[in-house]
């Protein structure tokens, strides 16, 4: 029985957008001057909140029932099947239950009504966690090789036997069911340095006030910090911003090293309880996914930052700048005021996807007809954007949509993540619908790549074509170097506490300055205060060894589309159609074997290597059209 938690789909959210180039059309609007077609219609989750506490009461007794089995999988394969079936139930439920006071929550953070009800939902599948411990210790208890024959004379268990089996692989880590309990009962206060950091990064945190260059005075919280460095050519103003904005963090960067340091100590007790070698070994393991991949991935990026310094060097040198520093990154090299207003962008979108067939095509336009997207910005509702599945009824997308380029690469991401949500559901059994977020990323930046051709396709204006070829490689730049970075922070902070050394602010700033210079090189001036990053990386506290599957999934999309989109048409349309079933195989394998049978080998050098070549010509792109913007 798998925890409720990995049962739930992932809520995959777009990386942070790195430079608007172009003002928001407008500000937040009141929910009730939103027109319906685009706003989430939750009906189709429960009519009600009748509806929803009904069926709490039903998944609860239904819990209960399943927590009764204990005992009886040994008796055949019928006991077997029943208790799978029974997760099932439970697992459909699941989705709805979470979902619809999730959903509701984030459209209205204000409401605590709301959120006390979201939280009934964590509380009950935590207890549930703890009444099924005994599921996978009495299952390995039966011989591999019964549950195999009696999976191969029980039709009923075909569909379960990937996930059934898997557990044997696992076998080594799996504890006795007092161990395994034991653990369970921790898993609620595993999450306490988590909430020490969200309290401390968001609830307590206090931002200074600075005064700029044209006199007016601005709190450097989160959202003005980051508009003054993506809309303020001014420099001295963007040095300010950031030390104001990182010397907050800084000040209680002994704090946050204490919350980190308790992370990576848990990660480690995790490891070691389940007989792992290392952190990353365990961190990896449930999704059979060798170490050797984040390895090797570090490694190549690590070599591969040459273009990388080249963009960096063109900007400085197009923005007129003596010298350059990491907050001069987001200022976009020239202006637009061009605006794309979401009504257009949705069939610009749906157009841009036409090279996957018109059944995709298909799923796509209904998906985005109305109710499923809830469109714009409006007092309460939570910032960014996300895409979350709700087994049988259909993935629903946050976006905070404000007319800009970013904004339009945003809803081309998540849809894509949306119509993987589709696919995966039409195709797979419950129990193989959720996919791994080693996979999630390779549908969202595929579809952005189809999109990014579709505009360069449509403009032959430099300026133009300048700015879309800049998205897409700070898109390379965010989501793979900055990505990779972070996982090789990530690594050595946690293997120097494999080897019992001791973790300080002074020794993770180091590591972190350190890991700046190796990357950037002397293509920028590296500030000593960016020495505090890493005390303001939600991922590090709330999902460690979490972002290198952003790198590895642009990897992936970039080797599949350009097998999409080049070479013979017969070639084409049979990586087309690999993709596609890669897209429909939810979880009914290890991501790796999926990649594999898409035409993607994630240990081979060169796969990550085609990041940093798709990146170098990019850079020549943009060179040849700066040449030809007048000055």
């Amino acid at each position: 029985m798998r925890s409720l938690t990995t049962i739930l789909p992932l809520m995959t959210a777009a990386t942070l957008a790195t430079a608007a180039i172009a003002s928001p059309s407008s500000g937040p609007r009141p929910r009730e001057e939103i027109p319906a077609e685009y706003k989430w219609d939750f009906t189709a989750i429960y009519p009600n909140w009748e509806a929803w506490e009904t069926a709490m009461k039903e998944t609860e007794a239904k819990m209960e029932a399943y927590a009764a089995r204990k005992g009886t999988l040994a008796s055949g394969p019928q006991a077997l099947l029943d208790a799978s079936l029974a997760s099932d139930e439970i697992g459909k439920l699941a989705f709805k239950l979470y979902r619809y006071p999730q959903l509701q929550r984030d459209v209205d953070m204000r409401n605590q009504e709301i959120a006390g009800r979201f939280q009934r939902v964590s509380a009950l599948f935590a207890k549930f966690g703890v009444a099924t411990a005994w599921f996978t210790p009495e299952l390995l208890a039966i011989p591999q090789a019964t549950v195999e024959r009696w999976i191969a004379e029980t039709p009923g268990l075909a569909p379960y036997a990937f996930s059934l089996l898997d557990n044997y692989r696992q076998q080594a880590h799996v504890l006795d069911e007092k161990g395994e309990r034991l653990l369970s009962l921790g898993s609620r206060f595993n999450q306490s340095p988590t909430s020490i950091f969200q309290e401390l990064s968001t609830s307590d945190i206090k931002f200074p006030k600075v005064t700029l260059s044209d006199g007016k005075e601005i709190t450097l919280s989160p959202g003005p910090y980051q508009q003054i460095l993506s809309t303020n050519y001014h420099q001295p103003d963007r040095a300010k911003a950031f030390e104001a904005h990182i010397g907050t963090y800084a000040a209680t960067s002994n704090t946050y090293a204490a919350i980190y340091n308790s992370i990576l100590q848990r990660s480690w007790f995790s490891a070691q309880a389940r007989n792992y070698p290392s952190t990353l070994d365990a961190a990896l393991d449930g999704n059979a996914i060798p170490p050797a991949v984040v390895e090797t991935l570090i490694d190549t990026a690590r070599n591969g930052t040459g273009p990388l310094r080249r963009y960096l060097r063109l900007r400085q040198r197009l923005l007129g700048l003596e010298s350059y520093h990491l907050y001069d990154g987001f200022i976009p090299v020239f202006k637009t005021d061009k605006t794309y207003p979401y009504d257009s962008v949705r069939e610009l979108v749906a157009s841009s996807v036409e090279p996957l067939g018109p059944d995709y095509v298909s799923r796509f336009r209904e998906f985005i007809s109305g109710g499923r997207i809830d469109v714009y910005e409006s007092p309460g509702k939570r910032s960014g954007a996300y895409q979350a599945g709700v087994y049988g009824v259909g993935p629903y997308l946050l976006l905070n949509y404000n007319d800009t380029l970013d904004a339009v690469f945003t809803f081309a991401h998540e849809a894509g993540h949306a119509l993987h949500t589709v696919l995966s559901n039409e195709t797979q059994p419950f129990v193989n619908s959720s996919y791994t977020i080693f996979v999630a990323e390779v549908a969202s930046t595929t579809n952005e790549r189809f999109l990014l051709e579709r505009l360069l396709a449509s403009t032959d204006d430099p300026k133009e074509r300048f700015l879309l070829l800049q998205h897409a490689v700070d898109a390379i730049r965010d989501t793979f170097f900055t990505q990779v970075l972070f996982a090789d922070f990530e690594l050595q902070a946690h293997r120097r506490v494999e080897r019992g050394e001791p973790i300080t602010a002074e020794v993770l700033s180091k590591l972190y300055l350190k890991l700046l210079e190796d990357y950037y090189g002397d293509a920028v001036k590296v500030d000593p205060l960016y020495r505090y990053t890493w005390t303001r990386i939600p991922h590090f506290y709330n999902t460690p060894y979490y972002v290198y599957q952003y790198a590895t999934c642009f990897a992936s999309s970039a080797q599949l589309f350009r097998e999409m989109t080049t070479g013979p048409a017969e070639s084409r349309a049979a990586a087309k159609e690999r993709y596609l079933t890669l897209l429909r195989s939810g979880g009914n394998d290890h991501p790796m074997n999926q990649l594999r049978k898409a035409g993607v080998d994630l240990t081979q050098r060169a796969t990550v290597q085609a990041v940093v070549d798709q990146l170098d010509a990019l850079v020549t792109q943009m060179e040849l059209e700066a040449a030809r913007i007048q000055p």
